[in-house]
């Protein structure tokens, strides 16, 4: 199979239906620290404010496009500039799962935060159980560093563990 190639871009208002559904699907939050649905009001006005620059917003969410496609979105969150790190978060849309969109989307981010941020250290908080996030992760160089117990909190009211995967750029 040939490598699959895409681009990642800042956020555009045309943007707004994809973000409110990946923002709303309940599924994404048993593995995430979202538990509210946001608005469409909301998500318009987090794509107008955004400053797309990391160093402002202590964030940056990037869409994931190939073949002139919308695959997903990709972010750096909790930036640390002194200590030169962000947390890496990913959601492809499920009718391009498993296809090699995540690890290339997640290759081009590496190289943005390399290239253009000059971070140190990626990483990533990932549910225990979610072995097809572990598994890209893994296949991307990242390696387990803890275990955070209890971390995640499921819909069912029980509590999962998530792990700290650490990429050195």
């Amino acid at each position: 199979m040939a490598k699959v190639q895409v681009r990642l871009r800042a956020m555009e208002p045309e943007d707004l239906d994809l973000l409110y559904r990946i923002e709303n699907d309940v599924d994404l939050w048993a593995v995430g620290t979202t538990n509210v649905p946001y608005s469409r009001y909301t998500l318009h006005d987090y794509i107008a404010t955004a400053a797309d620059d990391i160093y402002a917003d202590r964030q940056l969410r990037l869409i994931v496009e190939s073949d002139g496609r919308t695959v997903g979105v990709v972010d750096l969150i909790n930036f640390d500039p002194r200590h030169r790190r962000a947390e890496v978060g990913i959601v492809i849309e499920q009718p391009y799962r498993r296809q090699g969109y995540a690890q290339a989307a997640i290759e081009a981010l590496h190289d943005y935060a390399r290239r253009v941020v000059h971070l140190h250290q990626l990483y990533a908080i990932i549910c225990t159980d979610n072995q097809p996030a572990r598994t890209l992760f893994l296949a991307l160089g990242y390696s387990p560093t803890a275990t955070l117990i209890h971390w995640l909190l499921r819909s069912d009211n029980t509590f999962v563990d998530a792990e700290v995967m650490q990429f050195m750029l």
